[in-house]
């Protein structure tokens, strides 16, 4: 089988073997780092919904503080203490700037059974601001809050915009009972008359809150705290007009308190009383403060709801029944403030914030997506998902906030610490993998390579050996006999004594490639001029070369042949003998048949002894191949040459045993090999 076929058996051989090793560890590699992965979704998985539990919480604390408000809270007169002290103080809502420990608030807002919006910032009457501390240039500023309100509510049609300024004028009845300055009996007997009210049969509500109730309706019922998963978010849907809802959203009077989840509360409310003009000395009439009537009463308040208005505000709003009456108490909150303050202000900054994208959707519908500190919005259209992202976690706000779903989502989430350390041990397996096949191919290649060649030096050796034994054997047979003539007997004797040369040169570098392959050479290494060593190597040459057709020049220069070298002499004529055959081999067809070795000095106290013969030269991809063992530039079957591929390898050790080396060089025409040996210690000292 050639070689070249034990190369492909050897390839196809380490290939499999590297992939029955590599597919195993491929796929450990990969499951760890799955795992890894999955770790890692899970750490932002749990962050994810630790932040939405934090939102939520945060917000739930706020809407329990709204809760807790009174009703009378929402007007801009309260009650402090006991009502029989008649002691007024300003709502804690009529403050301005609107305060409030969530973001987006506008302000705060009533709507009675009639359709009336009022709001704590400002009282019954205009008049009325300075008598209750309101600044001169605060004024404008709280009516301008209190318009916007207005303004909002109306565009939404949840109110009719009217002069709201003045109130209601009172029933005739009630004006007999009050006057200018109640005292705390009156305060009491006015107390009594709202309680026989109340037993009165309450009228049908009228449609002006029915815009209200539509709003309710759009509300799911979410019960319990937050909500968590990958559920498919319920479709947007369409707020109806007030106008439209108004025929259908009648509330019953003597609704239970059990299908309205409300609470029960006594308090008290401050209550302007209208009183007619009086007038003064000219004869004009003139307007006094008007008096303040405190009323003690019982009432049903019903839990927040939330909803967004058709503006894209949202509003927080409750119904409470008080005298058989109802009314809408609430704010309005702005949606992008809001938002940044109650879900950016917490993501941003968080881990979680650098790998994934946290968007707020209102019933199904996108509204703001966050990625760190910065908002991301669709312009007219919903805020969309990137295609390359996964869903990481999803949740609902506890009610009345369940209609606000925060969801998460994340591209290519790190794998974490870990992963450092698994793709390390994958690169080193590979290499390490890699490294090995390839060691253990070039291994291979080198022993088929050896065992190719050794079956090569078996056969040249069997060839240089028989060649000259046949010789020897026909030539000394017909000396033997005879048949030889007087004056051809010399020139056979000269034949059989260089073949015989020949086959002790061929087992002498058998003999002493082995002994330096067992590490068994011993060479004595001791200084010898150089014009001693050439005299000794051209009386060893100089028969062969001359049979061989070839004019030898031996010489040095003056300062080489001057100069002393540490060789062994044997090893020294073993290295000439062995280049000078090679010449002469491979220059036998050569139009100039010339051997020239010549001793040079060169720098570095080296001496350099050349042989150069004048053929074709050594092809350049050959050069360093030469003098590898059993290595022959002919192949075996078709090679002109004799020879057994071990002298220049020969060459090469020899060389290096005594401290020198071999180079070959090229010249034009021949080649040309330098013997480099270092000068003698005495004299370079």
């Amino acid at each position: 089988m050639s070689t070249g076929q034990d190369l492909v058996r050897l390839r196809w051989l380490l290939g499999g073997f590297f992939l029955a090793l590599a597919v195993p560890a491929a796929l450990l590699v990969e499951r760890a780092y799955g795992e890894l992965k999955w770790e890692s979704l899970h750490q932002y998985r749990v962050q994810a919904e630790e932040l939405a539990g934090r939102i939520d919480r945060r917000l739930g604390a706020w809407i329990d503080a709204e809760e807790a408000r009174s009703f009378g809270d929402y007007g801009f007169l309260s009650v402090a203490g006991d009502p029989n002290a008649n002691f007024l103080q300003r709502s804690p809502l009529s403050a301005y700037p609107v305060g409030s420990p969530v973001a987006g608030v506008m302000g705060y807002f009533q709507v009675d059974d009639r359709g009336r919006f009022s709001s704590p910032l400002l009282p019954a009457s205009a008049e009325d601001a300075a008598r209750y501390g309101i600044p001169r240039e605060e004024l404008p500023l709280r009516r301008q809050v209190q318009g916007r309100l207005l303004e909002t509510l109306s565009r939404n049609r949840l109110v009719q915009e009217r002069d709201e300024e003045r109130p209601e004028p009172l029933r005739d009845d009630h004006r007999k009972e009050v006057r200018s300055d109640p005292s705390p009996a009156e305060s009491t007997s006015a107390s009594e008359s709202v309680s026989v009210e109340e037993s009165r049969p309450a009228a049908p509500q009228p449609a002006a809150q029915a815009a209200f109730d539509a709003l309710s309706s759009n509300v799911p019922a979410v019960d319990g705290g937050l909500l968590a998963g990958k559920a498919d978010a319920a479709k947007s849907k369409d707020l109806p007009g007030a106008q439209a809802a108004a025929s259908t959203a009648l509330l019953r009077q003597g609704e239970s308190a059990a299908a309205r989840r409300l609470r029960k509360e006594r308090g008290v409310v401050a209550e302007p009383v209208a009183v007619p003009p009086s007038a003064d000395k000219k004869g004009e009439s003139v307007r006094a403060p008007p008096p303040v009537r405190i009323t003690t009463f019982e009432s049903e308040v019903d839990s927040f709801e939330f909803s967004r208005l058709d503006s894209g505000h949202f509003v927080l709003f409750r119904k409470v029944w008080r005298d058989g009456r109802r009314y809408i108490q609430g704010l309005l909150i702005e949606p992008e403030p809001a938002l940044q303050g109650w879900v950016a202000g917490e993501f941003d900054g968080t881990a979680l914030a650098r790998v994934s994208r946290l968007t707020v959707l209102f019933r199904g519908v996108p509204l703001v997506s966050y990625r760190g500190a910065a908002a991301e919005r669709g312009g007219a259209g919903p805020v969309q998902q990137a295609a390359d992202e996964q869903s990481l976690y999803r949740a609902r706000l506890s009610a009345p906030l369940a209609d606000i779903e925060l969801a998460f989502s994340a591209g290519a989430l790190p794998a974490g610490p870990g992963a450092v350390v698994v793709v390390a041990l994958a690169v080193t397996l590979v290499l390490v993998l890699a490294g090995g096949c390839g060691s253990m191919y070039r291994l291979g290649r080198r022993q088929i390579q050896l065992a190719r060649q050794q079956q090569d030096f078996v056969a040249a050796v069997s060839h240089e050996l028989k060649t000259p034994l046949t010789s020897i054997r026909m030539y000394g047979e017909m000396l033997r006999e005879g048949w030889v003539a007087e004056d051809k007997k010399a020139t056979y004797y000269d034949f059989i004594h260089s073949e015989s040369e020949r086959l002790s040169r061929l087992i002498g570098n058998v003999l002493q490639l082995a002994r330096m392959s067992r590490n068994g050479l011993r060479l004595e290494l001791k200084p010898m001029g150089i014009g001693e060593l050439l005299d000794g190597i051209r009386s060893k040459v100089h028969s062969a070369v001359e049979r061989a057709g070839f004019e030898l020049d031996v010489g040095a220069t003056p300062a080489a042949a001057a100069v002393s070298v540490e060789v062994d002499a044997d090893a020294f004529a073993q290295i000439l003998i062995n280049l000078v055959d090679n010449a002469l081999k491979f220059s036998a067809a050569a139009a100039r048949r010339r051997v020239e070795i010549r001793a040079t000095l060169q720098r570095d106290q080296w001496v350099a002894v050349a042989v150069r013969d004048f053929g074709p030269g050594v092809p350049a991809d050959q050069m360093r191949k030469i003098f590898q063992l059993f290595y022959r530039v002919e192949d075996e079957l078709t090679r002109q040459t004799v020879g057994t591929g071990i002298g220049l390898a020969l060459v090469q050790r020899l060389a290096a045993a005594m401290g020198g080396r071999v180079e070959l060089h090229n010249r034009n025409p021949g080649a040309e090999f330098l013997l480099l040996l270092p000068m003698a210690a005495e004299r370079q000292s």
